[in-house]
Formats: structure tokens, C-alpha cells, sequence
């Protein structure tokens, strides 16, 4: 991640690694400490990625305050190291999550452990006695295993930032220091009528609880990351390289681009490359999400990672590293479940006086009682005000959106969808109009000449090379398809000059001192060329779904080029297109096909496709024109298209899609990159962004209501009709079932059905 340039003039972004956050209470204090430094413009903080994004002017404030100003509060920062890859870091992340966890699980299992040896010393010990040893393991429990809970919790009340610690601390400190006294001078609760009781077991098994309690939320929180995790253990550790000493087998991060390497059958694919001979199938579903292997053949494109199923190739590596296809996607799903939903501001809001707020209803909680109740009033008031502070948890608030981003883009990476953040996650289920570019994203983007017709006395072959010369030059994919007719027919094609085109239109060049124009009837006749013998065969070749492209050349300079033929381009329609327009249908949305063909073409594919809403013979200014006429229609608008020539419209609808190839992932104008050339995708992302939507309600709904009848709970407001009083030992494992719960049903949509 580290450190990037942005557009505007003196701004910059880094990405912080953040440590000691324990609840939403936590991150709302990392943000604030940073925002109200000068010089930062805004900062985002993840719970659940451990990472604040600052956006700051470096002529104002340097890397280092921002890492102060974290520290000072009581958390951890660094900068991340910035010739990591993706891959490293995510690897670096797992052994620490790893780590964190089996850290907590022991500090947990001590703590409990001398729980027990306190019941044991009750049982068998005299009361004079016992109480001192309970003395001594809660004051254990509390330097060693529960220390840094102590250390945060008090610091950050120092601060003026409480968090959970926070009040887990005030909470057992205030027993703590209670039992101490009666240990030590029982004289001054009995000359006021009061038992010298003592809570150190108390004290003991929450700190248990608590550290239990997020052991299991640090498991629960790995396992949203198991999609990436599983990405990254497809690097192969090793490739094999040919040369002219031989083969030999060297580590993969030593492979440069260039290098010839051999992959066998049944072995994953070291780096991505250009096969330059043999012949296989290879297995991408791991990257994609496409099921069936992937022929390959001189020339094509081999992705990291991927499985070679059949036949040896041979092939140069292009790009390895931070580079490559895997190092990228990781870096997208990274990006993706750092990013913050906009749903996650009602949960902040909250958040930033959630504490304070305990706190205060903590002191009212045993004013209340100290006052009202006619028994032990005392102990009842402080029970029930420490039972307030512990069961308070704005641990669920905090997690209940990241943890679901985080498993939803998992889960879509593994479906070869790629969500490049939170807010398209939750955009994409808003969605009420799909708008649909046809050539790629709709048919198969692999357009061929499939008719032809000619003006009499032209000569065929003369018009197909004129008019390959001049498409040579665009990038268009029906001009690839003149240029591959040309020369699968054996044609050598000219080099044109004075090439000038027009998007969506057409183009004209000289070559070998005649002039070509080639594009549409309208072009031409702009062009002073008169396609009216043509338009018989054009419509008819519109009718059958075929793309017409008129074709006129005649001497350079001499007068206006004639028309010599009309070639039909024919893109036909994906196998899969149909179903997934029905699919998008079904789910309530409206389905628009918006193409720059000629409108007779584009609705024969849209009555293949079951599309009824056309929208045709518009260039790419016109798409960008027709998505913002709907979104002040009123509709939530998703444009999916090939992420070149739709750039535009892309980056104008509110969710912009891309269909990839399975290299293509670093597509800028889209807000989703979807892995293969596939419809069905487009369905995925939407019943996956919907699915999720409802889980983090879900999240959210949960974490609310447990506070709002939690924290009346352990106040006594059961006491007055069912004389009933929450421990604080209860309240604790209250607390950690809330947090562990929001993370549980998040993971659900690891196994949802989309």
C-alpha cells in the first residue's frame, strides 16, 4: 500500500498500520487523534483491517507526527514498508493476526487459571488467609496477563479518548481497589454495617472472559480474510527456468521479466508471461471464477498462480512481483476491505460518544441504587455499576460493517468478482437500471467479417485490403476484425498515412495514393461520399444482427472516393448473456442496452438477448449523456462495459462494472472488475452486494439492541419486578458472545447462495 501521489497539488495518502484497537470506541480515537492534526485533510480508520487512511499536505505535517500523534493516545502505528508486495504484506498480516491470536488465547487461559486456583484456595484455605492469596493472583492476573488492558484502558482515559478498555478497566479496577480495602482494613466495613467482602475472583474471570472473548473475535476475524489468504498461498515458491545452461529450478522472486520458463502438466504457473510455444488447457477458476480450463497456445496470455492441466508450454515472463495479476488482485480485495461502506457513519456517530455515555450511566446506575435500595445498598450499587461498564460493547458496533465487507469481497474474489471498496459494495445493491454496452460485454467481443457485398465493377479484393490499410490504425474491434479477414485471405496490408477517425464513426487514410473512407452511411456522406447503393445490403445485414461498414476509395486528391463495398461484421451473442439478462430482470431491474451500432443491429441482439430497452447510434459522449438522463430520472444506474471505450460512461453511473479478461483488473473508471467476459457476473455482484446489505443491517440492528437492553439489564431494570441482578461476571461473557456473534453472521455469507 505505503505512500501515493495524488491529483491535486500537495496531497498525499498514506496508509497506516494501526495496533491495540479493540473496539469501535478504539477507531473512532485513532481518527480523531489524527484529523485534528493540521495539515491532515481527512483520515479512515478500518477496525478490521488494522489501517487508517490519512489524506495530509506534507508541507504540513510528515509521516512520523501522524505515528506520534496514534502513540500518544495509546495505540500502536507504522508506515508500511514501501517495496513490499501485496503478497508480502498479507503474509507479513496473517502471521501477526496469527499470532495475536495464540497471544490472547494464552494470556486468557493464565488468567483463568488462576481463577481457579482462587476457588481452590476458598475451599481449602482459612477466610483469614484465602483473601491474601486472591490478593496476590488478581494482582498477577492483572501486571501479566491483563496488563496491556490496564495500560491502554487507563491511558486512554488520561487522554481523554476511554475505549473498551477503558471500561473494562474502571470496572475491575473499582473491585480491585474495593477488595483490596476490605482485605486490608475490614474494621472500616464492619464499624459501618457492611461485610468486608472481597471480588478479586470476580476481577480475575472477567479479565478471563474478556481476553477469551477476544481470542475467539480474532479467530472469527481471520476467517474473513480466508479468501485472501487462500489467493496468496497459490504463489508458487519456485519456477523453473530455461536458458542456455539448461533448466534449473530458482525462486520465484528471482524470476525477472524476460526470463523463458517451463511449466509442466499439473503444475501452477510461477509468474504471469507470453506462452511462446507448446499447447495446453490451464485451470483459472481460482482467479476468475470460470470453471472450465482455458486453452492455450502460442501468444496467449498465462496468468500466476493458475494450474496447467495438460501439455508443457514454454513461455516469457512479463510481469512478476508487485506486478503481476495475483500481487494485484490481493492488492484490489486489501484496498477493498480497508475501505469503508457509508453505512459504517451511523455506527461512528454512535461510536464517538458511546463510552463517555456508559461512563456517565455507570455513575447514575450506583447513585440510583446507593439511594433506593433498602438491603446492602453499597454492594448492589457497585455491582450493578460495574456490571454497566462491563457489558457495554462497542466492539459489535465496530465490527458489523467491516467484517461483512471483508468476507463479501472475499467471497467475490473467489466468483471473480473484484469490488473495489465498500461503497461500490453497498452502491451496487442500490442499483435499479443496468445499463449494458453489447459489443464485448453482451456478445463476444470477437467480431468477424461474415458477409460482404460489392459495388459493381469494384474489385473485392481491392476494397478488403484498402479498407484493412486504414484499420490497421484503429483499435476498434470491428476494425481487428477487417484487419484478421485481410489477412487470413493472405493479404499484405499498406501502410496508410494521414490517418484521422472519429470515435464511433468511422475513418479515412491514404494509402498508395488512394484515398479510403470507411465507417458508417452517415460518415461517408459527411465525407462527400454518396453509400446509397449500399443501403439495400446494410439493412439487410442489420436485420440479421450484423454490423454494416461501408467502404469507399478512389484516387488521392483527384475528387471524393466511391463507394466499392459494404462488410458485415457479426459479433454474435455470448451463450451466457441471455440467462443473465433474465436473471438481472427477475431481481427487479430494469435491463438497457446502450450501443453506438446502427439501431436496426442492436435490436435484432436485443430481442436475442431478451432486452427490451434500446438505445442506439450514440457515441461514447452520447453514453455518458444517456447515464446521466436516467440518474435524473431518478434511477441508481450500473453501466457494464469493456473498460476502454466506455471509460466514460463508466465513471459516470453511480457503479461502474468492467468485464475483464482475467488480466484485465486494474480497470480505473470501474468501481467492480469482473474476472472473465461473463454476464453472469454482473448477477453475482448484485445479489452479493444485496446479501451483504442485509447482513451488515443485520450487524448493525444486533449490536444496537443488545446495548439497549444490555446496559438497562445489568442496571437492575429487571430487579423491581423479578428481583433479578446481572453479575458483572455475566455481563463480561455478555460481552465477548456480542462481539464473536456480529463477526459469526458475517462469515455466513462465505457459504450464502448467490
Amino acid at each position: 500500500m505505503g505512500r501515493r501521489t495524488m491529483a491535486a497539488a500537495q496531497t498525499s495518502t498514506l496508509d497506516l498500520n494501526i495496533s491495540g484497537m479493540t473496539c469501535a470506541a478504539c477507531q473512532a480515537n485513532v481518527q480523531r487523534a489524527l484529523k485534528r492534526l493540521p495539515g491532515v485533510a481527512d483520515a479512515s480508520v478500518n477496525l478490521m483491517t488494522a489501517q487508517a487512511h490519512v489524506v495530509f499536505d506534507p508541507s504540513v505535517v510528515a509521516p512520523p507526527q501522524l505515528v506520534s500523534a496514534v502513540e500518544t493516545i495509546g495505540y500502536g502505528a507504522e508506515v508500511p514498508a514501501a517495496e513490499a508486495s501485496a503478497v508480502a504484506e498479507q503474509e507479513k498480516r496473517d502471521r501477526e493476526q496469527a499470532e495475536e491470536f495464540r497471544s490472547l488465547l494464552r494470556k486468557a487461559v493464565v488468567a483463568g487459571a488462576a481463577w481457579a486456583l482462587t476457588l481452590i484456595a476458598m475451599i481449602t484455605l482459612p477466610a483469614a488467609t484465602h483473601a491474601w492469596v486472591q490478593l496476590a493472583l488478581a494482582t498477577f492476573v492483572a501486571l501479566v496477563p491483563g496488563r496491556e488492558l490496564y495500560v491502554r484502558g487507563f491511558k486512554g482515559l488520561w487522554h481523554r479518548a476511554p475505549d473498551m478498555n477503558s471500561l473494562v478497566a474502571v470496572g475491575t479496577g473499582a473491585a480491585f481497589v474495593y477488595s483490596l480495602f476490605a482485605t486490608g482494613w475490614p474494621s472500616f466495613f464492619t464499624s459501618g454495617g457492611l461485610a468486608p467482602n472481597v471480588y478479586y475472583e470476580a476481577v480475575m474471570i472477567i479479565v478471563a472472559l474478556v481476553l477469551a472473548g477476544r481470542a475467539m473475535e480474532a479467530r472469527a476475524k481471520r476467517q474473513t480474510a480466508a479468501a485472501l489468504r487462500q489467493l496468496v498461498a497459490l504463489q508458487p515458491t519456485t519456477a523453473r527456468v530455461v536458458d542456455e545452461a539448461g533448466e534449473r529450478d530458482v525462486p520465484v522472486d528471482r524470476v525477472a521479466p524476460g526470463m523463458v520458463l517451463l511449466v509442466r502438466p499439473g503444475e501452477r504457473v510461477p509468474v504471469d508471461g507470453e506462452v511462446l510455444d507448446g499447447s495446453s488447457s490451464v485451470d483459472e477458476s481460482m482467479l476468475t471464477g470460470e470453471s472450465m480450463p482455458v486453452p492455450k497456445k502460442a501468444g496467449d496470455r498465462v496468468i500466476g498462480a493458475t494450474i496447467n492441466k495438460s501439455g508443457a508450454l514454454r513461455f516469457r515472463a512479463t510481469a512478476v512481483g508487485p506486478d503481476s495479476v495475483l500481487s494485484q488482485i490481493v492488492r484490489l480485495m486489501r484496498s477493498a476491505q480497508a475501505s469503508r461502506a457509508p453505512i459504517q457513519a451511523l455506527a461512528d456517530q454512535v461510536s464517538a460518544v458511546f463510552v463517555p455515555t456508559v461512563m456517565v450511566i455507570s455513575v447514575a446506575t450506583f447513585a440510583a441504587w446507593y439511594l433506593l435500595s433498602d438491603t446492602a445498598p453499597f454492594v448492589r450499587a457497585f455491582s450493578a455499576a460495574v456490571s454497566v461498564l462491563i457489558i457495554a460493547c462497542p466492539c459489535a458496533m465496530g465490527l458489523a460493517v467491516p467484517t461483512a465487507v471483508m468476507v463479501a469481497t472475499g467471497r467475490g474474489a473467489t466468483l471473480g468478482v473484484l469490488f473495489k471498496g465498500g461503497e461500490a459494495l453497498q452502491r451496487a445493491g442500490e442499483v435499479t437500471t443496468v445499463v449494458l454496452d453489447k459489443t464485448g460485454t453482451l456478445t463476444e467481443g470477437q467480431p468477424a467479417v461474415a458477409d460482404s457485398w460489392f459495388a459493381a465493377g469494384a474489385d473485392p479484393a481491392a476494397t478488403l485490403r484498402d479498407a484493412a490499410a486504414v484499420e490497421a490504425l484503429s483499435e476498434h474491434p470491428l476494425a481487428e476484425a477487417i484487419v484478421r479477414h485481410a489477412r487470413e485471405r493472405g493479404m499484405a496490408i499498406a501502410t496508410a498515412a494521414e490517418f484521422s477517425s472519429e470515435p464511433g464513426r468511422g475513418a479515412r487514410a491514404i494509402t498508395d495514393g488512394r484515398a479510403t473512407v470507411i465507417g458508417n452511411a452517415a460518415w461517408l456522406r459527411e465525407q462527400q461520399v454518396d453509400p446509397s447503393a449500399g443501403l439495400e445490403a446494410a439493412a439487410r445485414f442489420a436485420a440479421e444482427g450484423k454490423t454494416a461498414v461501408f467502404v469507399a476509395s478512389g484516387p488521392a486528391r483527384v475528387g471524393p472516393p466511391v463507394l466499392s463495398g459494404v462488410l458485415a461484421v457479426a459479433d454474435p451473442l455470448r451463450s451466457t448473456s441471455r440467462d443473465a439478462v433474465r436473471d438481472l430482470r427477475a431481481m427487479g431491474l430494469d435491463v438497457v442496452m446502450l450501443t453506438g451500432d446502427a439501431r436496426v443491429t442492436a435490436e435484432a441482439i436485443a430481442r436475442e438477448a431478451g432486452i427490451e430497452h434500446v438505445v442506439a447510434e450514440v457515441l461514447p459522449a452520447g453514453k455518458v449523456e444517456e447515464v446521466s438522463r436516467l440518474q435524473h430520472a431518478g434511477a441508481v444506474v450500473a453501466m457494464v462495459g469493456d473498460g476502454i471505450n466506455d471509460a466514460p460512461a463508466l465513471a459516470r453511473a453511480d457503479v461502474g462494472i468492467a468485464i475483464g479478461s482475467g488480466t484485465d483488473i486494474a480497470l480505473d473508471a470501474a468501481d467492480v472488475a469482473l474476472m472473465r467476459g461473463d454476464l453472469q457476473g454482473v448477477v453475482t455482484a448484485m445479489r452479493l452486494s444485496r446479501r451483504t446489505m442485509q447482513t451488515m443491517k443485520q450487524n448493525l440492528f444486533w449490536a444496537f439492541v443488545y446495548n439497549v437492553i444490555g446496559i438497562p439489564l445489568a442496571a437492575g431494570a429487571l430487579y423491581p419486578a423479578f428481583r433479578v441482578l446481572l453479575s458483572p461476571v455475566v455481563a463480561s461473557a455478555a460481552m465477548a458472545f456480542s462481539s464473536v456473534s456480529v463477526v459469526t453472521n458475517s462469515l455466513r455469507l462465505r457459504r450464502a447462495r448467490l
